[in-house]
């Protein structure tokens, strides 16, 4: 299956493109939150640095995607990582010269995150012009493989520049990260979704006008609908506690070694995931709604084991069934995305799909945050865990109901 996938040099250039740019992406993510503690000694401004790469994604993220709509996406993805070089570059710039300060760090984060905002669902759109249908779900596998195992494995490389001393050639690798994507890109061919009438016709409607469009088309096509809103929940429920409550409760639970364990974890959740995404296509070449809410019901299962985990061995299979769980709902997503969505409408649904993300990690953090100071840790992991089953649990009946009573409308037409 995977050998004649990697035959393919449009799909290898575009897995060598995503993974070079999420390269880039994690040592800027971490040179921005490195340097700018070193400069300020200042959690909240470091907190600002952060909130200012997540923020140009709910401002823009929507207007991305119907930019990416109407345009060529070749030459738009070129132009934005040449564009990305120089706000990274004059970083390490500023700083040889000693002059580097914190406004400087906050605006190429702002103006960066910005340019994402146009690349990223273009770029997620290019994938079914280049992949056939019956390759969809192995090439989904592999993006995320790739991308997933470059975060795990990044910041150890990361950490020994640090150590060297180096921390600001962090920004040098990325620079060159836009430099080697941008040639990949140039070496794929593909037919645009959009020809240049098409062009002229869409550039004399508005910009918000286009992402109403879409909110319209997705509100009638009821699998996309579900799939959105489900989204939406199951994110909720679950940023909170992995990115703040699961490091919190091994550190009560393990006063002394919390933090190894929590990072041991971690990398066998990784592992898991990388070895779920690989074996998937091998099950199902074509993921649907009902695998999707699947993944996910599997998913919050593992929350709430991590919840009622009274040892080390339950933290390892609450673990190991979140690791089962999330790649394929993952990959379901974005497999329903890239075939139920019109070809010149996949921008729009990307950028989409990443402000609902975006969204509801904010809204998790502050609800769950604010909730942690009244309930406990394993008490959300139950709540959490159980809200995401019951919503898994909803969807999958209301589909199977929506279905029956479709065929029943059509046997009373025949």
């Amino acid at each position: 299956m995977y050998q004649r996938v990697l035959k393919n040099k449009n799909i290898m250039c575009y897995l060598a493109g995503a993974g070079i740019s999420q390269l880039g992406n994690v040592l800027a993510g971490l040179a921005f939150l490195f340097i700018s503690y070193g400069l300020t000694e200042s959690a909240a401004l470091t907190s600002i640095i952060a909130i200012s790469q997540a923020m140009p994604y709910l401002l823009f993220g929507l207007i991305g995607g119907a930019v990416a709509d109407r345009v060529h996406k070749k030459r738009m993805l070129v132009w934005i990582d040449l564009l990305r070089i120089p706000p990274i570059f004059s970083l390490v710039i500023f700083h040889q010269m000693g002059t580097l300060a914190f406004w400087h760090l906050l605006t190429a984060a702002f103006m960066v995150q910005s340019l994402g905002c146009l690349y990223n669902p273009a770029y997620r759109a290019v994938l079914p012009l280049i992949t056939p249908l019956d390759q969809q779900t192995a090439v989904n596998s592999l993006l995320d493989t790739v991308t997933r195992g470059i975060q795990v494995l990044t910041p150890v490389f990361a950490i020994a520049m640090v150590n060297s001393g180096n921390t600001i050639h962090l920004y040098t690798i990325d620079a060159l990260t836009y430099l080697v994507s941008a040639m990949l890109i140039l070496n794929m061919h593909w037919q645009e979704a959009i020809g240049e009438q098409d062009i002229n016709k869409v550039h004399t409607q508005g910009i918000f006008r286009s992402i109403g469009l879409f909110v319209r088309w997705a509100k009638r096509e009821e699998t996309i609908k579900i799939l959105f809103v489900a989204t939406f929940w199951m994110v909720f429920f679950n940023t909170w506690v992995w990115q703040v409550g699961l490091l919190l409760l091994l550190i009560d639970r393990y006063p002394g070694n919390g933090q190894e364990l929590y990072s041991l974890i971690l990398g066998w959740y990784g592992a898991g995931v990388i070895l779920a995404n690989i074996a998937i296509p091998y099950f199902w070449k074509t993921l649907t709604l009902p695998l999707y809410l699947g993944g996910s019901l599997v998913w919050g299962i593992g929350l709430v084991v991590l919840g009622c985990a009274s040892n080390l061995p339950f933290y390892f299979a609450g673990m190991f069934l979140a690791a089962a769980g999330l790649p394929l709902s993952s990959l379901a997503r974005v497999y329903l995305i890239q075939t139920l969505v019109p070809a010149n409408m996949l921008g729009r649904a990307f950028s989409f799909n990443a402000v609902l993300l975006y969204g509801s990690n904010v809204l998790s953090l502050a609800v769950f945050g604010a909730f942690v100071s009244v309930v406990g840790i394993q008490q959300l992991f139950i709540i959490c865990g159980s809200l995401m089953v019951m919503a898994a649990l909803f969807y999958l009946v209301r589909g199977i109901l929506t279905e029956h009573a479709r065929r029943k409308a059509v046997k009373a037409l025949e």
